[in-house]
């Protein structure tokens, strides 16, 4: 699939620094792609959060650049550890 506007929500923002929301049925290797987020572009920021929920897993994504139009964003960190029960 490929990025949708309608599934990308500023949940706070302050100090030039956003927290998104991202759920996409898309596996966070395709979502951490270079040109993405390009849509997003004019929104997005170096050092903005974006929490996402995505088939492969849920984390955070890290915009560390957008130049020219073309957002990057760093490898998905993933939350929570071993439930063993």
């Amino acid at each position: 699939m490929a990025y949708d506007p309608n599934n990308l929500s500023a949940l706070t923002y302050a100090n030039g620094f956003t927290l998104w929301h991202y759920k996409t049925p898309d596996s966070t290797t395709t979502v951490d792609t270079s040109g993405y987020f390009n849509e997003a572009a004019g929104m997005l920021r170096v050092g903005d959060f974006i929490l996402a929920s995505a088939s492969s897993s849920g984390g955070v994504f890290v915009v560390n650049s957008n130049v020219g139009g073309v957002v990057d964003v760093d490898n998905i960190t993933t939350f929570g550890g071993s439930n063993t029960d």
